[in-house]
């Protein structure tokens, strides 16, 4: 694997995104601090763009940042050891024996995917945390997804850090007993995580794929720990189905195929029936909760051969559902794209002109497609500008753009 040829800066970014959290996660358990372990990893990969280029990738780059940062964060602590217990924590990070295992699952990522989504965390605090350390975004990416400037979103992660710290709050996948009401926020987390990396919020590239693999991993993980849990499946069953039709997503040259103009024929067929056999198991279980039903609306549109075959109907009435469930604007808006496809665009745009969330760049592009459907050019290209002033990925943009551009 090693490159005699040197590593390309752009080769280190990639492998930043990729294994930040992986060793975030894993110098959080050695370290229990988790600013010492950011920093500990972030001086890494500094120490990897200053080597690599000249020494090539070594075989396990993932591993060797881990040690690197594992290494620096012993020193540190050596030299500010200026306390018995600075002293004590330096010489624990020299101990050869892993820790003692708090909970039934081996997995670094999820014990601190637990710790951020801690009760003592307000609820907006752990999903930034959580996509921070665990997804490797940046703050700014982070503040982008909650729609919230850059400034504030970085003050709730500094104080969901410093609450972590001042409380002591463990870092460890809770007891039986704890879990059904710590898994909320643990979903909503994950399902953040992939929503990141199947349409990334910010970049030249629309999909971040390795966001998508680590959210399903650890939902995986996450069934089996919990596998009477409906939900849990609920959304493991919705990524499935929504990544199968990733390679349909982007055309050759990287621009946005939107659902019904996607070639189906390139969807995952084998994840397509896991995530089918996923939401028929919840069914029987007859416990319905948000993820499973989102995950339903994916099944039926994984069952359609063509978008002209898509059964409507029933994809409203789980949207019905849906809304009772998690009655969020979001949800409101999607639910407005099917009143639309079955009862036509007037009525869809009613809907949709009901909703107040003028920030988000995807209600000012449904209404533009709505309104050209109507025959309204002008104030569809209004919408259009409005949604291409507000989105951020550049594959979006460009789509949006051609779509402006279409209306002259």
């Amino acid at each position: 694997m090693t490159d005699p040829d040197g590593v390309a800066p752009t080769t280190v970014s990639a492998l930043y995104r990729q294994e930040y959290g992986r060793c975030v996660a894993t110098l959080v358990r050695v370290l229990g601090d988790i600013d010492l372990a950011e920093e500990a990893v972030q001086e890494a990969f500094a120490v990897a763009l200053e080597r690599w280029p000249d020494t090539g990738l070594p075989p396990n780059p993932g591993a060797w940042i881990t040690t690197t940062a594992r290494n620096r964060a012993i020193d540190r602590l050596r030299r500010e050891a200026a306390r018995d217990d600075k002293h004590a924590q330096a010489a624990l990070l020299h101990q050869p024996d892993e820790p003692a295992e708090w909970g039934p699952v081996r997995d670094d990522q999820l014990r601190l995917i637990f710790t951020c989504c801690h009760p003592a965390l307000a609820p907006a605090a752990q999903l930034a945390l959580t996509l921070r350390l665990l997804g490797g975004l940046e703050t700014s990416e982070i503040a982008r997804a909650f729609l919230v400037p850059e400034p504030t979103m970085a003050q709730r992660i500094v104080r969901a850090k410093r609450k972590i710290k001042n409380a002591g709050i463990p870092y460890r996948i809770p007891t039986g007993a704890e879990l059904p009401d710590r898994l909320p926020p643990v979903l909503a987390v994950l399902y953040l995580i992939f929503n990141e990396g199947y349409a990334a919020s910010a970049g030249a590239e629309l999909v971040r794929s390795d966001l998508c693999v680590e959210a399903i991993r650890l939902t995986r993980e996450l069934a089996g720990l919990m596998p009477d849990e409906p939900e849990v499946a609920g959304l493991l069953g919705l990524m499935l189905l929504t990544e199968s039709r990733r390679p349909a997503r982007t055309a050759p040259d990287g621009t946005l195929v939107l659902l019904p103009g996607q070639d189906r024929g390139l969807w995952n067929r084998a994840l397509v029936a896991e995530g089918q056999a996923i939401v028929r198991a919840c069914l029987h279980r007859d416990r319905p909760g948000p993820y499973q039903i989102q995950a339903a609306i994916a099944a039926v549109h994984s069952d359609a051969p063509t978008a002209a075959h898509t059964d409507w109907s029933q994809i409203l009435a789980l949207y019905d559902l849906l809304r009772a469930a998690a009655p969020t604007p979001v949800v409101a808006l999607n639910r407005a794209v099917a009143v639309a496809e079955l009862h036509g665009a007037a009525a869809g745009l009613t809907e949709v002109d009901r909703l107040d969330i003028a920030a988000y760049h995807l209600f000012h592009a449904t209404r533009a497609d709505l309104l050209a459907r109507l025959g309204r050019t002008g104030e569809a290209r209004r919408a259009y500008a409005a949604a291409l002033e507000l989105a951020t990925n550049e594959a979006e943009r460009t789509f949006l753009a051609g779509r402006l551009e279409g209306l002259r």
